[in-house]
């Protein structure tokens, strides 16, 4: 006797629709993105939703909204960020990027972390929603 065993079916989930991002908007987002780290924190908050996550190395770890820019306030000031290995990933209106930063302030070693950050298609304006850093160490 054989049994009959229904077969799964594939749903087309969009986030199995993964690309990459035209070469415009890789070219406008990167630029977004080093201006995040090397302009004042006017430009980077212009640019970033207004409860957007941001999560920095302890201190001062996890970030959210109007806290973002009193920790930020104090972390500005990198003369110049080299990123590496970047990768841009989009799906719909959301695109990730992801990259080795290896940043310098005048006085300081050379701060270098995995960085993430996600963006939002937002009437026809890119916008941060998000920024994760991990330490290398």
């Amino acid at each position: 006797m054989t049994l009959s065993v229904p077969r799964k079916t594939t749903l087309e989930h969009a986030a199995n629709k993964i690309g990459k991002p035209s070469p415009t908007d890789q070219e406008i987002l990167w630029d977004m993105e080093e201006r995040f780290w090397t302009s004042d924190s006017d430009n980077a908050r212009a640019t970033t939703a207004e409860n957007a996550i941001m999560i920095f190395p302890y201190p001062p770890g996890i970030l959210q909204g109007e806290q973002i820019w009193h920790g930020l306030k104090r972390r500005t000031g990198w003369r110049s960020v080299a990123m590496t290995g970047r990768r841009a990933t989009q799906c719909g209106d959301i695109v990730i990027l992801s990259y080795h930063a290896s940043a310098e302030k005048p006085d300081l070693p050379i701060y270098e972390a995995l960085c993430a950050s996600t963006y939002l298609n937002d009437a026809g304006g890119w916008l941060r929603t998000s920024h994760q850093q991990t330490l290398v160490v």
